[in-house]
């Protein structure tokens, strides 16, 4: 993988441990040459990723719609800015421009950038890897009841196996880079991919 897009928080929470594997997966992408695909911003967590990658280096492409740019929340020191016109614009630019994707804790923008890039690889429109980094057990509750969705018929046990997880930086990279994807659905024309 040459690029992931993160999709996480733009506060810090109340963990700090999250902060700091925030910070360890920024320099641990720029140490193997993989650009960062985020939101832009220089606060939260999400500037917290950016950070470990700028400090030793790396490469960060920021995308931001236009409403959110404003100084204190764009990170001035960033490798490339793309700004678009809207949130949807903002997701199909990260999808185009990365590789794979990690989610980190976050509220309802994570949440909401997962679950739709999740759902794109459901549909056989991508065959690019998700991950979750499971920092001190954050997404345990979110992981439970994706078990509960397979147990009642919701969500194949194939597909929730197609979105790794791990409580480490090195393990999930790991795990992405392996990742082998699932086939495309018969119905999909395969020029989509």
């Amino acid at each position: 993988m040459k690029s992931i897009a993160v999709f996480c928080g733009s506060s810090e929470g109340t963990d700090s441990k999250i902060k700091s594997e925030a910070y360890h997966l920024g320099k641990g992408l720029a140490e193997r040459e993989i650009t960062l695909v985020y939101g832009a911003a220089k606060i939260g967590i999400m500037g917290e990723v950016a950070r470990g990658v700028l400090d030793y280096e790396g490469d960060v492409l920021g995308i931001i719609p236009g409403f959110l740019e404003t100084k204190e929340i764009v990170h001035p020191e960033l490798s490339e800015l793309i700004v678009t016109d809207n949130m949807h614009s903002r997701k199909v630019i990260m999808y185009e421009k990365s590789d794979g994707f990690m989610v980190l804790p976050g509220g309802f923008g994570t949440m909401d950038e997962f679950f739709e890039i999740a759902t794109w690889g459901q549909l056989g429109l991508h065959i690019k890897p998700i991950g979750i980094l499971n920092i001190n057990g954050f997404f345990d509750h979110l992981i439970a009841y994706f078990k509960t969705m397979v147990e009642r018929g919701f969500l194949k046990q194939e597909i929730l196996d197609a979105v790794v997880v791990d409580d480490t930086v090195v393990g999930l990279l790991e795990k992405m880079n392996n990742y082998k994807p699932l086939p495309a659905p018969k119905w999909l024309n395969k020029d989509r991919l």
